[in-house]
């Protein structure tokens, strides 16, 4: 007699810190262009970023930004843009992060949360 059909586990979304385009960041295509843009926000796994011009959907780019005292470069998979009222908004989500990197950002994030100038949400 076959048990209950399990269900699988709702994972736990990552600390998300709204940062209101407090950090610079730069976007490196694959090109060679750099685009200049503002963390609007920053999870563990990618962020959001404020951009003049929308990028295309899935390209591949290394992003660089640094929080605290920790600078970040990363190879990161753009989403799908939003317009917002100046320019667009556009999610990334990072393809490669190490442990370390991804140890130190945990860290920066929770520092941002502890009292940092920038609100702090998670879900």
């Amino acid at each position: 007699m076959p048990g209950k059909p399990q269900t699988p586990r709702r994972q736990q979304r990552s600390t998300r810190v709204k940062l209101r385009g407090a950090i610079p960041a730069q976007v490196l295509l694959e090109s060679g262009r750099e685009i200049q843009a503002r963390l609007s926000q920053l999870s563990e796994n990618g962020g959001l970023l404020s951009l003049e011009n929308p990028l295309d959907e899935g390209i591949q780019v290394a992003t660089l930004f640094k929080v605290g005292s920790t600078s970040f470069r990363c190879r990161s998979k753009m989403m799908f843009p939003m317009w917002a009222t100046r320019g667009c908004l556009q999610p990334f989500r990072f393809l490669e992060l190490s442990d370390e990197n991804r140890a130190g950002l945990t860290l920066e994030l929770e520092s941002l949360m502890q009292g940092g100038p920038v609100e702090a949400r998670t879900e």
